[in-house]
Formats: C-alpha cells, structure tokens, sequence
C-alpha cells in the first residue's frame, strides 16, 4: 500500500524539497501541504495522511500546539518531528505531546523515507542509537511533570519492565530479542501489553513514560 504523506513546514523550499525526495521513493506519495499548524489540522482531517512530517517552529500555531491536537483527534495519527537542531527541547515536549518520532532536516533522502515507513508501519523512536542520545539530552535539560499514575508501573511484569527500560534505552524489538535470547514476536507481544497495561499509545510514549517515573535515568 501507498504510505501517504503530509508535510508541514513555514519554508517553501523545504515543503517543495521534501515533496520532490518523497515522490521519487516507491511506495510513498505526498498528498498534500501546510504551512502551519493550524493549516496541517485541517489538511490532516480532509486528507487523513500516514504520515505527518511536521516542523516545530512555525507561525500562527507551531508543530507542539499542532501534535498534540491532531494526535488527540485522532488515535492513530503518526506525526514524525522535524527540527533543524538535535538538541532541540522542543522535540522531547513534541514526544510527549504524542509524535511517533523525529528526523533532522538534513536527513538523506534514504533516511527520509526510511523514517515514514518506519512511522507509518507503527513503529517509534527513529535511529535507536541516535534517540537514545537525544532522549537523555532531553530528560537532562526538561523537568517534565510526573504522570498521574506512576503506580501504573507496577501492574508490569518483571520481564515487561525490562522490555519497558530496554525500549526506553533505544533498543529496537531485534535488539531487545537478542538481548534477552527471545523470540523477536515474543517482545512484540510484551511491547504490546506494557503499551495496553499502561494506556499508552506507541513505544514512543513508553520510553517518555519510563523517564518520567525515573524508571530510567539519564546518565
């Protein structure tokens, strides 16, 4: 299936480049444009995308304020962050705000397109080693609020909040199998369950949870 394709981005330049380094990659197709977030609510619901490709910064509503409203609208909205800054405190309040992700705008093309399957096909945290770093960075500098129930943790089992702290660290469902010599469709189904257990939407939202309640430390 086509994975389509929202992006949304103030810069004229950027929206255009992106469009024209998406179409050209089989299996994804650019189906529409917003300038800001306000625009990307209303094309996210007469488009109903995949993906969204959304900037941070922006005029009028910015990507934060934008996230948080189309992935409240909509329970399976992917919204992947594009910030120019790795580093960027945005990002991680983006994070918990509901987006699947982020990529830095001077991605490759093949990066590129490699983060929209990855999002579209419901997967989080883009680039294991590289969001683990940023990740860290975020806790570091951000005093994000506790969840309301932190108690929530403790309906885990053992092993599922070792799956949970493993996820948090950056590892991928391959990775979390081979480190703990498991089958890789029996992480998926613990992955699953932490995500049911706790309420939460997508393994992006774990890790976020995991910091928050100091189940991981940065460090």
């Amino acid at each position: 299936m086509t994975i389509k394709v929202l992006i949304v981005d103030d810069q004229m330049m950027v929206r255009e480049g992106f469009s024209v380094l998406l179409n050209a990659m089989d299996g994804i197709e650019v189906v529409g444009e917003a300038v800001d977030g306000r625009e990307a609510i209303e094309r996210v619901a007469a488009l109903r995308p995949d993906v969204v490709l959304m900037d941070i910064r922006m005029p009028v509503m910015n990507g934060l304020e934008a996230t948080r409203e189309i992935v409240a609208s909509d329970a399976d909205a992917k919204v992947l962050v594009l910030t120019t800054f790795d580093l960027d405190e945005y990002v991680y309040q983006a994070l918990r705000a509901g987006a699947s992700g982020f990529l830095l705008k001077d991605a490759s093309a093949r990066q590129l397109a490699d983060g929209v399957r990855v999002v579209a096909a419901g997967e989080a945290l883009l680039a294991p080693s590289v969001t683990k770093r940023l990740i860290l960075e975020f806790s570091k500098i951000s005093t994000p609020q506790r969840v309301a129930d932190p108690a929530g943790v403790g309906e885990l089992t053992e092993r599922e909040t070792e799956v949970l702290v493993l996820i948090a660290q950056g590892l991928s469902n391959a990775e979390i199998a081979d480190r703990l010599i498991v089958a890789e469709s029996t992480i998926k189904t613990h992955v699953s369950r932490i995500l049911v257990k706790l309420g939460l939407r997508d393994r992006t939202q774990a890790a976020v949870f995991a910091y928050e309640t100091r189940l991981v430390t940065p460090g």
